[in-house]
C-alpha cells in the first residue's frame, strides 16, 4: 500500500507488513480502509486483522491531526508493564491479620458515583425535577412524538444550557446533526435574548451560537461517514459535551422501509437491524469515551392494535381447480362427484380405474415438541400489543382516549437507548369550554396543550399513568408550554 507512507510516514509497516501487501494487491488503498466497513473488507479478501489495521490507522492519524495523544514509546510501555506486574503481585500478598475493622476497597462508593453523575438542565427546574435532575452524560437519551409536539424546541434549549457552568450545563460546547432541516439560528437568538437565566450570568459565561458545530446529513451514507470519521475528530478537538442527531429516524425510513428492485420489505428490514445495532454502539461508546450526553429525536407511527393474542395459524391447503380434478376416480371426490358422459365414452372398455396412491406417511411427532402448524394460543399479556405499551409511551393508560403511536425504528432501536421521552399535544378549541378536543378540527382551535412523560430512563422513574400533569420527580406527565425563553412548565404552583 504505497500512499499509506506518503500518508502517515511514521506508521509502523511492520507489523502488518504481510497484510498491506495482501490488500495492496487486491486494490484496497488507505481511503477504502477509512471509508469501508472493516468487517466488509475481511469478508471479501478472507483475511483476518482487518479491523485492527483500520484501527491502528486511524489512530494515527488522528495522532498525526493533533487530535489524539500520541502513544508512550516502547521503554515507557515497558516500564509501565513492569509497574502494572508490580502492583499485582503486592494486592496478593495478604496482609498481616489484625482486630481492626477491616477498611472497604470498593472501586466505586455512592459518594463517588454521585460525584460522577452529571446532567444538562432543561432551563425549567420543574422538567428537571421529572427528569431526575436533567439529560445525563455517559448515555443515550431519546426525545419523540408527533409532529409539532416540541422535540426540537427541547434539542434547542438543550444546545444553550450544555455551554452554562455547572449546575445547568457543561461549559462545552454541543454537535447539531440535523437529517431534516438545517439548524434554526433565528429562533437559537430569541431564546438567547428573552431568557432571563442567561441575563444573570457573566457576558463570558452566557451561551452563544459559536459553541453549537451544525451539519445535515441528506441521506444515510453522509451520516454514517460523519458520525464515523467526522464526530469523533470534532468531539476530540473541541472537548463537545452534547451530541444531537434531529431526528435519528428520517433516513433510515427513507433508505429501508421500501422495496426496490433488488431486494423485499423482509430483506430490507434484517439490514436495517444491522445498521441500527452498529450505530447504537457507536453512539454508546462516543458517550462513554467523551463523558457526553446523546439526546435523538424519533419520530412516531400510528399503532394499529391486533387481537391480542399470540396465534399461528393452522395452513390452508391451496385450492385445486376443478379442472385439475382426475374424473375417473369418483370414489376421489366424494359421493357428490360425479364422472361426465364424455370422459366414459372415451374410455376403452374393460380399462380398469387405476386406483390412487396412498397418501404418504405422517411423521411421528415428540410430545415434548408440538407440531408448528397447530395453532398457538398464547396468553394475551405476552402479545405485543401488550407489551409494547411499557416502551413506548402510549396505551399504558386505557382510560385516557387518545390516537396511539408507537416510537419509529422499532423494539431493536429500543434496546439501544438508556431513556425514552414522550411528548403529547391535543388542540385547544374554542366553543367546547377551551377543552382539549379528542379530534383536532373540532371548532376553531386556539391552540396547543403539550405534556413531557418519563417512559424510561436512568435518572428518573417512569412517570405514572394517571394522565394528570405531576410537577415532583415519577409523578404523571408534566404539562408545558413553549415560549419565546425555550420551553417551561404550565402553572409551576406547589401541588
Amino acid at each position: 500500500m504505497t500512499d499509506l507512507l506518503r500518508v502517515l510516514p511514521e506508521f509502523p509497516v511492520k507489523q502488518f507488513g504481510g497484510l498491506i501487501s495482501a490488500l495492496e494487491s487486491r486494490g484496497y488503498t488507505t481511503a477504502d480502509l477509512l471509508i469501508l466497513d472493516p468487517a466488509e473488507i475481511e469478508t471479501r479478501t478472507k483475511l483476518p486483522n482487518v479491523k485492527r489495521l483500520c484501527d491502528a490507522i486511524l489512530n494515527a492519524l488522528h495522532t498525526d491531526l493533533g487530535v489524539a495523544d500520541p502513544p508512550p514509546p516502547p521503554l515507557q510501555q515497558q516500564q509501565q508493564q513492569q509497574q502494572q506486574q508490580h502492583d499485582d503481585v503486592q494486592s496478593n500478598i495478604e496482609p498481616p491479620p489484625h482486630h481492626h475493622h477491616e477498611t472497604s476497597h470498593l472501586k466505586h462508593t455512592a459518594d463517588t458515583l454521585s460525584s460522577q453523575w452529571i446532567t444538562i438542565s432543561t432551563l425549567d427546574p420543574h422538567l428537571d425535577l421529572a427528569l431526575g435532575g436533567g439529560i445525563p452524560t455517559g448515555h443515550i437519551t431519546e426525545i419523540t412524538g408527533e409532529s409539532a409536539a416540541g422535540k426540537t424546541q427541547f434539542l434547542l434549549t438543550l444546545l444553550l444550557a450544555v455551554q452554562l457552568p455547572p449546575p445547568h450545563g457543561l461549559s462545552r460546547p454541543a454537535l447539531y446533526i440535523s437529517t431534516e432541516a438545517p439548524l434554526s439560528t433565528r429562533r437559537l437568538s430569541q431564546m438567547i435574548t428573552e431568557n432571563p437565566l442567561f441575563s444573570t450570568l457573566p457576558r463570558s459565561a452566557r451561551p452563544t451560537l459559536d459553541k453549537i458545530i451544525s451539519t445535515t446529513t441528506p441521506d444515510l451514507e453522509s451520516q454514517d461517514h460523519i458520525l464515523t470519521y467526522q464526530a469523533p475528530v470534532e468531539i476530540a478537538r473541541r472537548n463537545v459535551g452534547l451530541l444531537i442527531i434531529d431526528s435519528v429516524a428520517a433516513n433510515y425510513r427513507a433508505e429501508f422501509e421500501r422495496p426496490t428492485a433488488n431486494s423485499n420489505l423482509s430483506s430490507n428490514m434484517g439490514a436495517r437491524t444491522n445498521e441500527l445495532i452498529k450505530l447504537g454502539m457507536h453512539l454508546k461508546d462516543l458517550a462513554e469515551k467523551y463523558n457526553l450526553a446523546v439526546v435523538v429525536s424519533n419520530q412516531v407511527a400510528d399503532r394499529f392494535s391486533g387481537t391480542g393474542g399470540l396465534k399461528t395459524p393452522a395452513p390452508v391447503p391451496p385450492k385445486t381447480p376443478a379442472s385439475s380434478l382426475k374424473a375417473p376416480f369418483p370414489h376421489v371426490l366424494g359421493k357428490q362427484s360425479q364422472e361426465s358422459p364424455l370422459a366414459s365414452r372415451s374410455r376403452p372398455a374393460g380399462a380398469i380405474p387405476i386406483p390412487p396412491p396412498p397418501p404418504p406417511p405422517q411423521p411421528q411427532l415428540n410430545p415434548e415438541f408440538p407440531d408448528p402448524e397447530v395453532e398457538i394460543n398464547a396468553h394475551p399479556a405476552l402479545s405485543l400489543d401488550h407489551q409494547q405499551k411499557w416502551f413506548t409511551g402510549w396505551g399504558d393508560n386505557p382510560s385516557l382516549d387518545y390516537p396511539l403511536k408507537t416510537p419509529s425504528l422499532g423494539l431493536v432501536w429500543s434496546t439501544q437507548i438508556s431513556g425514552r421521552i414522550a411528548l403529547f399535544r391535543r388542540p385547544v378549541n374554542y366553543g367546547y369550554g377551551d377543552h382539549v378536543g379528542a379530534v383536532e378540527g373540532m371548532g376553531a382551535m386556539k391552540g396547543w396543550k403539550r405534556w413531557m412523560k418519563v417512559v424510561w430512563g436512568v435518572n428518573a422513574p417512569a412517570s405514572d399513568v394517571s394522565g394528570r400533569g405531576g410537577k415532583k420527580k415519577g409523578g404523571g406527565p408534566v404539562e408545558f408550554e413553549v415560549w419565546k425563553g425555550g420551553v417551561r412548565v404550565v402553572d409551576a404552583g406547589e401541588d
